[in-house]
């Protein structure tokens, strides 16, 4: 019975970890379909001033950080990061409890 329960928990999870990859991959076709169209908007209608560099930087970092949530690099604020300052602060408490006893 738990081992089923395992199996289905790990299923979800992996499936989850596959929806999500498909939205980012989802966000980065968008983002280079957009901006190949505001590029050539740009050229066509005001060459001499090349305004599409603005949102092709905003939404790309935006890319940039989806893909780093979904493909588990977030040296900062990821479920690692969460884990090691977790241990960490757990390592503290029992110093901190050793030198008082």
């Amino acid at each position: 019975m738990e081992n089923t329960y395992q199996n289905e928990e790990r299923y979800f999870e992996a499936k989850k970890q596959v929806e999500e990859i498909k939205g980012f991959y989802g966000n980065l076709t968008a983002y280079i379909v957009f901006n190949i169209a505001l590029l050539i908007i740009n050229l066509v209608t005001s060459p001499e001033h090349l305004w599409f560099f603005w949102p092709m930087l905003g939404w790309g970092i935006g890319v940039i950080f989806h893909g780093m949530k979904v493909f588990n690099y977030m040296p900062f604020f990821g479920k690692d990061w969460e884990e090691q300052k977790i241990k960490e602060f757990m390592e503290k408490e029992n110093r901190r409890k050793d030198t008082w006893t």
